[in-house]
């Protein structure tokens, strides 16, 4: 989701900066820090490249590396609590990835259409309206950079707790989150090389636990009685979609893509595909490394299945190695999203004082190290996985409903795969998630809506202000 400073008019351009709304926003950063990092030197972003170079290989590297993110290693105790059986919670990450799959066949027939980069934005501004494309923005400043740094925090704070001994793990977070804020302000940043690194760490890590952990599980122990309730099913999925966000990363450089129109579909299936499977066979073996009760609810499952197979060793090694992939989305995220919040400032969307003159957007890092601070103290882990999977569900579905305005429009000359049923499937398992969520997590959910109210009112305000200026 991201914004363009010709953001409102009638017609968007058609060059956009790519900005990530996910978790796995640490994974895309070779991509995307290239085009909104400023220049060390003038403080002024550097060109974008205006040839496509991508192929399919680099485009679906880039999904993959895009979804791989905090959730991974976090949920699974989660969904053990909430829905009580093992094969349930290998069920809920199997749904999740086929409806990400799902979303993925829409957002390709999007991306066939207009091959740009800019990914919801572009798509909503086109097919619904430019409020559409201005909240889409919105929504990736708030839900995906602050609230994500809070619940990275909150489980860097929860992993590093046993070697951190007596220190509350809210306290670690804060402290790392204001550490890292502190160490962008002043212009300091970690290289895209490292990032890569990280990125490999991440996946390696995966297979090894999926690897190692699969030789010695009891694969049996998924047959036994089931207790199935609807509600706690979709909500379950919510907590799911914070881990598959980030399968329509390829959109986000479209305009980079080689051959768009089959490149980028194929891309998107593919690395949903490959996660899917991956996440399966990892979380696999998360729940079926201890007894359920020692594992239902531990945010550090991951630590906690590791200890099971491996022993003390295993946990420590693995532990270690969350902790750098944690470190490393907190830094991206603290040094990618308040780049956002100063080009929406520069381009009349924010107050003036958030942009970004000489140097790193000081102002903008402080507000989101607030916000994020803000969601980490008063609220759970659960209840940030919810607000973020919920809200940005919403933006998935209007972009699914702009494909079918859109299909409706110019007829069957559009080429979108599985007409009608892979868009209406799509939007009918969201809808139906949204909808469960409201009942079972009303507060989230209220929050999740008001956040797009919110972006409404600052939409309303900027039309009064004359469209680009926005008052200081």
């Amino acid at each position: 989701m991201s914004l363009d400073s010709k953001l409102g008019a009638d017609s968007p351009p058609t060059t956009e900066k790519p900005v990530p709304g996910s978790m796995g926003i640490c994974s895309t950063f070779n991509r995307v820090i290239r085009q909104i990092m400023p220049n060390e030197r003038t403080g002024l972003p550097l060109p974008m490249q205006a040839h496509r170079q991508l192929g399919l290989l680099s485009a679906t590297t880039l999904v993959v590396a895009s979804m791989i993110g905090t959730g991974v290693f976090t949920t699974s105790g989660f969904l053990l609590a909430e829905l009580g059986a093992p094969a349930l919670v290998l069920a809920a990450w199997f749904v999740g990835g086929a409806l990400a799959a799902l979303g993925a066949l829409c957002y390709g027939a999007l991306a066939r259409e207009i091959p740009e980069s800019g990914g919801e934005y572009i798509f909503l501004s086109r097919t619904l309206h430019p409020v559409a494309g201005y909240l889409a923005g919105w929504i990736s400043v708030l839900v995906g950079f602050s609230a994500p740094l809070a619940a990275t925090a909150y489980a860097f704070g929860q992993y590093i707790q046993p070697w951190l001994d007596g220190v509350p793990p809210k306290l670690a977070g804060s402290a790392v989150a204001v550490l890292f804020a502190l160490q962008h302000a002043i212009g300091v940043r970690w290289g895209a090389a490292v990032q890569s690194v990280i990125v490999l760490i991440k996946m390696g890590l995966i297979a090894a636990l999926s690897g190692f952990g699969l030789a010695q599980v009891e694969l049996g122990q998924l047959v036994g009685p089931i207790k199935f309730e609807l509600g706690s099913f979709a909500v379950a999925l919510v907590w799911v979609s914070f881990s598959y966000s980030g399968w329509n990363a390829a959109v986000y450089i479209g305009g980079e893509v080689a051959d768009p129109q089959n490149n980028l579909p194929r891309a998107l299936l593919l690395g949903t595909a490959l996660v899917t499977a991956a996440y399966l066979a990892v979380n696999a073996v998360f729940v079926l490394s201890a007894p359920v009760p020692e594992l239902a609810g531990k945010l550090e499952i991951a630590r906690i299945a590791a200890s099971a197979l491996g022993g003390h060793a295993w946990a420590q090694i693995t532990t270690g190695l969350i902790l750098l992939a944690l470190l490393s989305s907190i830094s991206a995220i603290v040094m990618a999203g308040p780049r956002v919040w100063a080009k929406m400032a520069g381009d009349g969307y924010l107050p003036q004082w958030l942009g970004q003159h000489r140097g790193p957007p000081r102002a903008a890092i402080a507000v989101q190290l607030v916000l994020a601070l803000g969601m980490l103290w008063t609220a759970t882990f659960e209840a940030l996985l919810t607000y973020i999977g919920f809200t940005l569900s919403l933006s998935t579905a209007a972009t699914v409903t702009g494909l079918i305005r859109l299909r409706l429009r110019r007829g069957p000359t559009m080429r979108v795969t599985g007409w009608p049923w892979v868009p209406l499937l799509f939007l009918t398992g969201t809808a139906a998630t949204c909808g469960f969520t409201i009942a079972q997590r009303p507060i989230e959910s209220v929050l999740g809506l008001g956040t797009v109210a919110l972006g409404v009112v600052a939409w309303r305000l900027k039309r009064k202000n004359g469209g680009r200026h926005y008052s200081r």
